[in-house]
């Protein structure tokens, strides 16, 4: 079998192509950069509709997490550009290559009336494709991601930010109380399940991937301040020009239903905040 991984060279898209390869599964990326981790990768544009197309005949299974995901500083044009045209275009170019399933990466901000522009450019992204299969019977599956953490995070990512601050600036500033509820998930375990979900019991199917018990950002910040054993400052900013992210739950009251997947063999938090801090301490020469 034939995969395709657009954004392979991203955080969890490369974790993704690791498991596909330990799978069996014959491997392409396509990102608009080389990837560090493997060496089959088309450079391309998502927004190139004749390379899109392309580069997907003769796969069996494509994978999108190709996505402007930066809550923070998101900019709706290149978001919406990006995230809702960009899918639309692998999934006709998936379409018309008689893909035999289509897998995208969506996220748990679809639920809340948070998110911004990321959260709406993944509510019409799930629609879309819907109507993909309703009109041309392609086959799909949506994985709605929670919280991710691990090797390979990119600098937005929160928890690798927390512990890069902490280990270079002996504190952690975030905006809001700490008292915010997340599910974090360790990107090898969610790589993991993002494969699984391959089985035809997941044809068709919308399903989350989050961890498996909530623990609040502030438990967390002391979890980080005594696993380096350092005086660690934990600063909090009100959050008043920070309306777009969740504090408890991203649900909101909408139709909106899926399957949960979880693991029965998932990466202890304190082991994977380890590796965060080993990989950290490398890039940084501490």
């Amino acid at each position: 079998m034939k995969a395709i991984v657009f954004g392979g060279s991203g955080f969890l898209g490369s974790h993704v192509v690791d498991e596909l390869i330990k799978r069996g599964y014959e491997v392409t990326i396509f990102d608009s950069r080389p990837s560090k981790y493997y060496s089959k990768t088309i450079v391309g544009d998502v927004l190139d509709y004749d390379s899109v197309e392309q580069s997907i005949k003769g796969q069996d299974i494509v994978y999108n997490f190709i996505a402007n995901a930066d809550i923070d500083t998101i900019n709706p044009i290149d978001t919406l550009t990006t995230n809702v045209i960009g899918n639309a275009y692998i999934l006709n170019a998936s379409c018309n290559s008689g893909v035999k399933r289509y897998v995208f990466a969506s996220s748990i901000y679809v639920y809340s009336n948070k998110g911004s522009f990321y959260s709406s450019s993944k509510r019409c992204c799930e629609d879309i494709i819907k109507d993909y299969e309703n009109e041309y019977h392609l086959p799909f599956t949506i994985i709605r991601y929670g919280s991710l953490y691990g090797p390979r995070a990119n600098e937005f990512n929160w928890i690798h930010k927390a512990i890069k601050q902490a280990m270079t600036e002996n504190k952690i500033t975030r905006k809001g109380d700490g008292e915010e509820l997340r599910e974090y998930i360790y990107v090898q375990d969610a790589a993991s399940l993002s494969v699984d979900i391959l089985s035809d019991e997941f044809r068709n199917e919308s399903v989350n991937i989050t961890g498996n018990q909530q623990l609040k950002i502030k438990d967390l910040h002391i979890m980080i301040r005594e696993m380096l054993n350092k005086d660690i400052t934990l600063e909090y900013v009100p959050a008043t020009d920070w309306k777009s992210h969740y504090n408890i739950t991203p649900y909101a009251f909408k139709p909106q239903i899926a399957k949960k997947l979880t693991s029965n063999q998932s990466h202890d938090l304190g082991q994977g905040l380890l590796e965060c801090m080993e990989e950290i301490a490398n890039e940084a020469s501490l």
